[in-house]
């Protein structure tokens, strides 16, 4: 009876020390399951050093963040987690190309040159240019409409069109 209890004793302790005695897993097992954990997130990279994983790298929002980090979390053998991943903020919307617009036309750019040094001298005056046709709007008297008219006239426009324009 004695030998019996003496080599179940004996068996636990030898139970108890192999338990004990199993090895940790080392960095380099420890990086694999990382590596494995976060194969469907390319752009987050991981490194091992006694235990603690330290991620970095660029994901679009905070969930993918978070997400990283609780897959290495549940990896046997991680000690901590120092997360360095960057939220990205998403690139700005491309801007809108206004296809309505009038195309630019070069004899209205060469217009709108001439009318812009000739009506600097006339200020209550706004002056538009389109298709050849120069429109006037905002006040003047009588004689420097006179004056503008000519001035105008002579950059050789379709038509001035003075409908908008009030003269004192």
């Amino acid at each position: 009876m004695r030998n019996k209890q003496l080599s179940i004793a004996f068996l636990c302790l030898a139970l108890a020390f192999m338990v004990a005695c199993k090895g940790k897993p080392s960095d380099t097992q420890i990086q694999a399951k990382v590596t494995e954990q976060l194969s469907g997130m390319p752009e987050v990279t991981a490194d091992v050093k006694e235990g603690v994983v330290t991620l970095a790298g660029n994901v679009p929002d905070e969930a993918a963040r978070t997400a990283a980090e609780t897959k290495v979390a549940a990896v046997e053998g991680v000690k901590s987690i120092t997360n360095n991943i960057m939220v990205t903020p998403p690139a700005p919307p491309a801007p809108v190309v206004d296809t309505t617009a009038a195309p630019v036309n070069a004899a209205d750019e060469a217009l709108r040159t001439g009318v812009a040094d000739i009506t600097k001298d006339f200020p209550g005056v706004d002056v538009k240019v389109d298709a050849g046709v120069i429109s006037v709007t905002g006040e003047l008297s009588a004689a420097k409409w006179k004056t503008l008219k000519q001035a105008l006239d002579g950059l050789h426009p379709k038509k001035v069109d003075a409908s908008g324009l009030k003269v004192k």
